[in-house]
């Protein structure tokens, strides 16, 4: 299979929502993935706040995986704090936030691609400091992003309550 990673536009909150939800389903460990529904993916995506990918099997044309990031703001959220970076790096801090493959287009390394597209972006944009937080027990992702280069910084409760180990990457 061949896959082309494209940004997506706001109007492709439906189809991100859908992949989420499908990919969370899925799960047999649901605890392990925070599923981002409709709402936040469409104001992330329409304000500017967020930035998404999609894969496309340029085959059928169909969307296997979506990826969104983030930019935080410098308030309570940026997870800068939580790695102990200055208040004046918060505003170069993206969350690398959601990604989501479908069963069926897993092993074709399209979580690292869609991360590696959003990572350039990012770069360009003045980002220095890439963060994003993996459930201690999901080998999977835990070691997708440390093959990255991103370092644990600390594990904590996050999300309401949810365990989570933090990650940072600098660029």
């Amino acid at each position: 299979m061949e896959f082309v990673i494209e940004r997506a536009v706001p109007q492709d909150y439906e189809v991100f929502a859908r992949i989420i939800r499908e990919v969370w389903q899925a799960l047999p460990q649901k605890e392990w993935y925070m599923a981002d529904n409709e709402e936040y993916t469409y104001r992330m995506l329409s304000t500017g706040r967020g930035m998404g990918y999609k894969a496309v099997d340029k085959k059928t044309g169909q969307t296997a995986g979506v990826f969104m990031a983030v930019l935080p703001g410098v308030g309570s959220e940026n997870m800068g704090h939580d790695a102990g970076l200055p208040q004046e790096e918060l505003s170069m801090v993206a969350h690398m936030d959601s990604v989501a493959v479908l069963p069926r287009y897993r092993g074709h390394r399209l979580q690292r691609r869609l991360m590696e597209t959003a990572q350039e972006d990012l770069r360009r944009q003045g980002c220095r400091y890439l963060m994003c937080t993996v459930h201690p027990d999901n080998c999977y992702s835990r070691n997708n992003v440390i093959s990255q280069g991103y370092e644990s910084v600390t594990i904590k409760e996050k999300y309401g309550g949810h365990i989570r180990e933090i990650f940072l990457k600098r660029i």
